[in-house]
């Protein structure tokens, strides 16, 4: 591990040490409004990682930490009120939970030296920390997300994909309109007509898309949607028989609230992913026994194992990670927003460090470095068994197209460094 400080020197730091104040991490959380059902298991399995640190470990490093939740509604306004309510209360890392959040936060975090994790969401050129200095989006971005499913096609068919339709349904949305351009550069590269569908918010209404795509006949149909719009989506395409092993969504596609509205109808649909999924794993034991049985539970308890409890307890031990890395690097156990971003940015994760943490196999092994905030992309594959009502992991986590991704997030970035007047931070 980079600036590594023994445990020896760590373990006497910390006994030396005064009452020392807690770890904070404020959890942009959405418990209501249209999107309440995504966002509520994130927010659950956040809380409820850091809340068996503390009861299981002592915190970290010696260190309690403290989770301070302020409801966003998924409301940009709102999440940039959330921001400046919490940023004065020690607050370690934000992890905003909307790209139109981000957006905002980007220049507002980086002049008050707080750091920024936006996990698989986000501006994704953020990736360059040469300019994006405090934002991170490590294991993979929006455009990863693009590039793997299209290698994922690539691997159905041979390799080719000449000849072949297309179609990208999406939100109509900062968010939604994130891979256009990526899958465009790859519709050149691989020979593929492309076609971008958009569905208003809060995308309750698709039939017209629906009977486009029927009029269309695309080969494939990836998605880039988020709530009702996905189940909704799911459902149409059923109605219209569009095959479900054909079609694909991002990985804030491909929760169980997305797929089980339509029963039997969604068996075989697909979604991108940079975690494991199910609860087959030794931390959830800690978590039942430390959270769940104790009365801790950030909520009923009833939602480990589900994607999107699994992502945001996947926040929590990246965020618990990078504290210790910081901790290891500065020799203090009670660090500040600036630590913080320094551990963030000599964050590495090993399958050996994952298999020790109770979650073997459950994601990428990855670096994170002052030029790449963003880890190495990869993305994995996961299928949908209505009969089981489970998700299995079908591909491994696999590498995206450098050669297309690269260059995208190079010109994106130095436009925004232009814009901006922001300096290489990596000199």
């Amino acid at each position: 591990m980079k600036y590594k400080l023994g445990t020896m020197a760590v373990a006497t730091m910390m006994a030396a040490s005064p009452v020392m104040a807690d770890l904070v991490f404020p959890s942009l959380s959405y418990r209501t409004g249209p999107y309440a059902a995504g966002g509520i298991p994130f927010a659950d399995g956040y809380a409820d990682y850091f809340t068996m640190l503390n009861a299981r470990d002592g915190g970290i490093g010696g260190v309690m930490t403290k989770v301070i939740e302020c409801e966003t509604g998924y409301n940009t306004e709102k999440g940039v009120e959330c921001y400046e309510s919490t940023k004065g209360e020690g607050s370690l890392v934000y992890q905003p939970l909307s790209t139109g959040i981000t957006y905002q936060l980007i220049p507002k975090t980086t002049a008050d030296g707080i750091p920024m994790h936006t996990m698989g969401y986000g501006r994704t050129s953020a990736k360059n920390g040469d300019t994006f200095s405090h934002t991170f989006n490590y294991p993979a971005n929006y455009w990863d997300g693009a590039s793997g499913a299209i290698n994922y096609l690539l691997g159905e068919n041979g390799g080719d994909l000449k000849g072949k339709k297309v179609a990208l349904v999406y939100h109509n949305s900062a968010y939604g309109k994130e891979p256009i351009r990526t899958l465009q550069e790859l519709s050149a590269k691989h020979g593929f007509e492309f076609k971008e569908v958009p569905v208003d918010h809060p995308g309750q209404e698709q039939k017209s898309q629906w009977l486009q795509i029927r009029r269309d006949k695309p080969d494939y149909v990836i998605m880039y949607g988020w709530g009702v719009m996905n189940q909704v989506a799911v459902q149409e395409a059923a109605n219209i028989r569009f095959p479900m092993e054909n079609f694909i969504g991002i990985w804030w596609s491909g929760s169980e609230n997305d797929v089980l509205a339509a029963g039997d109808a969604a068996n075989g649909y697909k979604a991108l992913t940079f975690h494991g999924v199910g609860s087959d794993f030794p931390v959830f034991d800690d978590i039942k026994t430390h959270v769940v049985d104790a009365g801790n539970a950030a909520g009923a308890g009833d939602q480990i194992g589900t994607v999107l409890y699994n992502r945001g307890l996947y926040a929590a031990m990246l965020a618990a990670e990078a504290v210790k890395t910081a901790q290891e690097i500065h020799g203090v156990a009670d660090i500040n927003a600036a630590q913080m971003r320094d551990g963030m940015e000599a964050l590495s994760i090993t399958e050996a460090k994952m298999a020790e943490l109770g979650l073997p196999n459950f994601g990428p092994s990855f670096d994170v470095s002052c030029a790449n905030h963003g880890g190495d992309g990869l993305v994995g594959v996961t299928q949908w068994d209505a009969s089981s009502k489970t998700w299995s992991l079908i591909s491994n986590f696999a590498e995206t197209d450098a050669d297309v991704v690269g260059p995208l997030i190079a010109e994106d970035s130095a436009a925004y460094a232009a814009e901006n007047n922001i300096e290489s931070s990596c000199n």
